[in-house]
């Protein structure tokens, strides 16, 4: 899968932009604050129809304009799509595949995979759950259609019930309600946890010689899914904690409150390692999801590496650049001196200055 091209319009601080990708390495480098990002973020949400920062659409729409507009043409197998999406201050945004306008993400999701790899993902390891959780459900939703459903009717649920969890609390003869809901609950639920735990496993198989070489053969790295409650168990759990859930007006059990650890010698990283080991098992983790990504969908993904060099070490980036060879990458930094160094081949490369983007090379 390659991104060919990509143009803006009043799109964070872009009036207009139509720049094109080559298909190997690509340089977006320039200060901070100057727009680098803002590309990555337009290729990541016409790929996921998601923000990679969780931004609302109407945060993406320039100052003062009520609508933005992005239009990605890829490629794949010698076959051209064009994916536009507009985003609207007021409305929810409207997508087109190849001009045919869609009414579900499902039907956009999984056409470009892609991997967006930034700073913050370095600290996955150490923040919370819900961190650990969309990094595993954005990555199933890229492979499972199935998991996308699932998931997709196990939300709307919990939002359905949270609301007659509030309801109850003024009103108890709607009580007898909830087990609907309850089973529902369950009985997406259970195909999450399911899915996780075979997600994890299959994971696992390629995240250990990875950590292992980037540990220096020093150490073994094994992620654990931790459950908020076993399958088979949720709906009986459900019906004990409904008073607990009436209380705190929302739902307190299911596949939304799981958790993953990474565990090295059976020491909990995330409590007890350094930060250089957090770091090394954030780096193996994105790169597992590379190789995941390409053995499922035998394809290679599009990489979006968001000023991340800068956090490693030399030999961290080594291993990281000679692992992407064969995959097209953006990568933004705030200047080239690594790449000359490290003599890595820019086969494109664009400097960023407040919103204007100026190829440096062809």
């Amino acid at each position: 899968m390659i991104i060919r091209s990509i143009e803006l319009s009043d799109f964070r601080n872009y009036d207009t932009l139509s720049i094109g990708f080559d298909s190997d390495i690509n340089i977006l480098y320039g200060d901070n604050a100057q727009g680098k990002t803002n590309i990555l973020e337009a290729a990541y949400l016409c790929s996921t129809t998601k923000s990679h920062k969780g931004s609302k659409d109407k945060e993406m729409i320039k100052m003062g304009c009520n609508e933005a507009h992005i239009r990605m043409l890829v490629e794949k197998n010698d076959m051209r799509h064009t994916i536009d999406m507009h985003l609207k201050r007021h409305k929810s945004k409207g997508i087109a595949i190849d001009s045919v306008p869609i009414h579900k993400s499902s039907e956009l999701i999984g056409l470009v995979p892609i991997v967006f790899f930034s700073p913050e993902d370095l600290s996955i390891i150490k923040n919370g759950p819900g961190e650990r959780r969309r990094f595993i459900d954005m990555e199933l939703c890229q492979l499972d259609k199935i998991y996308l459903y699932n998931l997709t009717c196990y939300n709307k649920i919990i939002n359905q019930r949270n609301n007659l969890l509030k309801q109850i609390g003024f009103n108890r003869e709607l009580l007898d309600t909830l087990c609907i809901w309850d089973e529902q609950l369950a009985e997406f639920g259970k195909k999450i946890i399911s899915r996780r735990k075979l997600f994890i496993d299959e994971l696992n198989g390629i995240l250990y010689s990875i950590h292992k070489k980037l540990s220096g053969q020093k150490e073994e790295l094994v992620i654990r899914y931790v459950p908020n409650v076993e399958a088979e168990f949720l709906y009986e759990k459900l019906g004990q904690t409904t008073e607990r859930d009436i209380a705190l007006k929302t739902t307190g059990t299911g596949p939304h409150r799981d958790d993953v650890v990474f565990m090295v010698k059976d020491i909990d990283i995330r409590k007890f390692g350094s930060q250089g080991q957090q770091r090394t098992a954030a780096l193996s983790l994105k790169l597992a999801e590379i190789e995941l990504l390409r053995r499922t969908i035998k394809d290679n993904p599009v990489l979006l590496l968001d000023d991340v060099l800068s956090e490693l070490d030399r030999n961290r980036q080594n291993y990281l650049l000679d692992s992407i060879k064969d995959i097209q990458t953006i990568i933004t930094c705030t200047g080239l001196e690594e790449f000359v160094n490290n003599r890595i081949q820019m086969n494109r490369i664009y400097k960023v200055v407040e919103g204007t983007v100026c190829a440096e090379n062809s």
